[in-house]
């Protein structure tokens, strides 16, 4: 059997356990299988294959990677690609050796994520004509976009199902799929009640599952919804370029402001690493040392 062969067969192997048994997204999916085919065609540079490369092997692929100008977060991305298909190798018992356990990745550095503050977040939250049926859908949306701190995708992908109102919680599905169930709060609660009371049973074709759904009757969209929110920011006054991504970011800072766990955050945005987590404790405490530096006899 070809080297060669037993490259191909372990990388469509490797990705059909990120996608079955991960649960990764076909983005996800296609971003390895795109590291995993330029890491072959290295090697095969270096008249190697996956089987029998060494760490001076891989060490040149990296080279040749900052040589090519990727940037320290695709070159990260590229060797976690690599090292999952080993580690899954070592776990089937096709490889035992492992070129890479004495690479390191290189270091990242955290971007601080963009944020509105209370008092724009209650400016767009107003916008919206609640008078209007448009404007009490959106007004829904915005809700509970801030009071849940969804991704677009787990906003726009709510079906009537996962919402409970009578307990006010509502089940978000984020990366791979994994279902989180997350309060929404009185006014969130009260404008989806308004928004199924009046404007979606107008609007809704008989059998749509989408919870928020538009003139036409079809399911909001991700670019539908970010038209939305750009409009009302720019008609709140707000001088920034807001995304839906950054309510997200807003939510979970000023949860953290008013003295939430950090680890109940992580719960709320429904990530797996506390680490993913942590940079928001960084914004947070630029609010505490401004605190301070405010209210402390000899903080100034």
């Amino acid at each position: 059997m070809a080297v060669g062969a037993d490259a191909d067969r372990w990388i469509d192997a490797y990705l059909d356990h990120l996608r079955v048994e991960r649960g990764l997204g076909r983005l996800t999916i296609e971003a390895y299988a795109g590291d995993l085919a330029r890491f072959v065609q290295l090697l095969a540079a270096r008249g190697c294959t996956p089987a029998d490369a060494d760490v001076s092997a891989v060490t040149g692929v990296l080279v040749a990677l900052g040589e090519a100008s990727l940037s320290a977060r695709s070159q990260s991305r590229f060797l976690s690609s690599v090292r999952g298909l080993y580690k899954y190798l070592a776990q089937e018992g096709l490889l035992t050796r492992n070129p890479l356990s004495l690479v390191e990745a290189p270091r990242l550095s955290r971007k601080l994520p963009n944020l509105l503050s209370r008092d724009e977040v209650l400016r767009l939250l107003a916008a919206p004509d609640r008078g209007t049926p448009r404007g009490i859908r959106d007004a829904a949306m915005l809700q509970t976009l801030y009071a849940a701190g969804l991704r677009v995708s787990e906003l726009v992908g709510l079906g009537l199902a996962d919402l409970d109102l009578r307990t006010g919680l509502v089940a978000a599905f984020g990366k791979g799929r994994k279902r989180r169930l997350v309060p929404l709060g009185d006014l969130a609660r009260d404008s989806l009640v308004v928004y199924l009371e009046t404007v979606r049973g107008l609007w809704a074709r008989p059998t749509a599952l989408p919870l928020f759904v538009t003139q036409r009757g079809s399911g909001m969209t991700r670019q539908g919804f970010w038209k939305i929110i750009g409009r009302y920011s720019a008609g709140a006054g707000i001088r920034k370029t807001v995304t839906p991504h950054m309510l997200r970011h807003s939510f979970a800072t000023h949860l953290l402001e008013g003295g939430a766990d950090l680890r109940v955050v992580q719960t709320l945005l429904g990530h797996s690493d506390i680490a993913t987590t942590q940079i928001y404790t960084h914004v947070s405490g630029d609010h505490l040392r401004v605190m301070h530096a405010r209210y402390h006899p000899r903080g100034g």
